[in-house]
């Protein structure tokens, strides 16, 4: 199968939004390759000419959240005025509510220390990256660049979780703005 493919791209796009829009609504564990195939309008048989099985398709679907994840941190500047928020950092805040469901079941209490094990290493990654490249904060020269990168994305990754969880989680832009602020300090 050649994955550059436009029809194998919007086949696999369709899969990973029936699992995503699944996973909003019901356990992961409950997720049949059926009900996606169902979900995306796709036949069952094509499911497994894409993927070999479903933990291949949940894998797939969720490293494509941990990879908007560290695309918007990427964006985010280390520069960005006092009293100012990245849009880049909002935008992700608003991802992660759009699919907050999905996010919850993913990183809350029964969620998956896999999924939020990526999510960790490749913001980590993204950071590193961007510190490395001289968009760092000012003040943190004898701090390795990966330390200092790994302390943010598992703060990110706190603070998102933290939010997603709560019983009645803020507005993204407030937190967003309140993790800025955090960073920035």
């Amino acid at each position: 199968m050649n994955l550059d493919d436009p029809r194998v791209q919007r086949t696999r796009a369709r899969l990973r939004d029936a699992f995503l829009e699944l996973a909003a609504e019901q356990d992961l564990d409950a997720i049949t390759v059926s009900a996606v195939a169902k979900r995306a309008g796709i036949n069952r048989a094509t499911v497994y000419q894409h993927y070999p099985d479903a933990d291949a398709l949940v894998v797939d679907a969720m490293d494509g959240e941990v990879a908007e994840v560290a695309r918007a941190v990427r964006l985010c500047p280390a520069d960005a005025p006092p009293g100012s928020t990245p849009g880049a950092l909002v935008g992700l805040f608003e991802h992660i509510a759009a699919r907050a469901a999905v996010h919850r079941r993913v990183l809350g209490d029964q969620g998956s220390a896999g999924f939020a094990g990526r999510m960790r290493e490749q913001v980590t990654a993204a950071l590193t990256e961007r510190f490395r490249e001289g968009a760092r904060p000012a003040g943190f020269d004898d701090v390795p660049a990966d330390l200092h990168a790994a302390y943010l994305a598992g703060a990110l990754l706190g603070v998102v979780t933290h939010w997603i969880t709560a019983e009645h989680p803020a507005p993204p832009a407030d937190v967003a703005a309140a993790f800025w602020r955090l960073f920035r300090s």
